[in-house]
């Protein structure tokens, strides 16, 4: 019966040590993680920008179409071309618009300075690819939409610090 119970137990503790070991690559919890993009102004309806935060705050204050279609700049996390959830909404209502206009439009790229140009090139360039995909599984035609990478040549904020590099890594979506 011991052996029965051992057993038992060994087998739980592996469970439990492989569940705690495929939490994540980094060993940082969500509340580790730092937004990147906090702090950012929102601006005021007809600007573009970025949203603090997610859920409830993103929802009241960008609730209308006219003001999600407003935004056209879409941000990243540093090193990454996975899109925000507060970036979805805005882009499904751009994806009825050119559903529903057939217009073209230019995805483009941009990264902070870090890494190297050809490093920036390609990542500017998979954060636009990411955008047009999403688009394109919303219905818009891949003819409509048009992909350049800037990398870092066009930064929109000149500061070397995280507040700046925070801003400069987007997509800006040009009609």
């Amino acid at each position: 019966m011991d052996i029965l119970k051992c057993g038992k137990l060994t087998a739980l503790s592996l469970a439990l040590v492989l569940a705690v070991g495929c939490t994540g690559k980094s060993g940082k919890t969500d509340s580790d993680i730092t937004d990147p993009n906090a702090g950012i102004s929102t601006g005021t309806a007809g600007q573009s920008g970025v949203d603090g935060g997610f859920g409830s705050e993103f929802d009241s204050a960008y609730g209308d179409e006219a003001t999600l279609r407003a935004i056209t700049t879409f941000y990243f996390a540093y090193d990454s071309s996975e899109l925000r959830p507060d970036a979805l909404r805005a882009l499904d209502v751009h994806a009825r618009d050119l559903q529903r206009g057939g217009m073209r439009v230019v995805l483009e790229g941009h990264t902070d300075e870090r890494g190297t140009r050809e490093y920036n090139m390609a990542l500017g360039e998979r954060r636009a690819q990411a955008v047009q995909r999403y688009l394109v599984l919303q219905g818009v035609s891949p003819s409509q939409l048009e992909i350049v990478s800037y990398g870092e040549e066009r930064p929109v904020a000149d500061g070397h610090d995280e507040s700046s590099w925070s801003q400069n890594r987007r997509v800006e979506l040009r009609k």
